[in-house]
């Protein structure tokens, strides 16, 4: 297990544990925004990018988040209709979900508090972004059980018996 803090989120979520995804990427958060990370020296990407490219690959990504995507973010995803029409990208509304995961591949994870925006990605300034903890794992046991909650949340376990439906745009089950 690794501590990391604030900036370094950003770091070794997007240039470490995701681009390492040959088969999987998993995502779990509750506030989605369109979050952009430093593809190059000198340029930001937006992160629907790397997600096209990883589809493009081969790579399978299920993405769980609390509440709907701002404009922004939709029009962005809108730019990328292999996202859209791919059976390798799917994603899931769950009011209840404040689950923040990365799961890539079944091996390795980061979870801590940061969800998927600048500022709890650590995209902001130093001025800006929220201040966020995590953990990066890498045993067996521990990214297995966070894979068994996280599949349990996709495939709507909770759903039928959820107290929420009444305010759920989109119950999975």
């Amino acid at each position: 297990m690794r501590l990391v803090l604030n900036e370094e989120i950003h770091e070794a979520i997007f240039k470490d544990l995701i681009p390492s995804a040959k088969r999987f990427v998993w995502i779990a958060t509750a506030d989605i925004k369109d979050l952009h990370y430093q593809r190059t020296a000198r340029k930001f990407d937006t992160f629907l990018s790397m997600f096209d490219d990883l589809v493009s690959e081969g790579v399978e990504i299920r993405l769980i988040h609390a509440k709907e995507p701002g404009p922004r973010f939709r029009k962005d995803f809108d730019r990328f209709p292999q996202l859209i029409n791919s059976d390798r990208f799917e994603r899931v509304l769950c009011p209840r979900n404040h689950m923040k995961a990365v799961i890539v591949d079944g091996k390795r994870a980061f979870l801590g508090s940061a969800n998927l925006t600048g500022a709890g990605m650590g995209a902001k300034s130093t001025t800006r972004r929220n201040f966020e903890c995590g953990m990066m794992v890498d045993s067996k046991e521990t990214v297995g059980g966070l894979m068994d909650m996280f599949d349990q949340l996709f495939i709507g376990e909770h759903c039928i018996k959820c107290d929420r439906r009444d305010v759920c745009p989109d119950p999975i089950a």
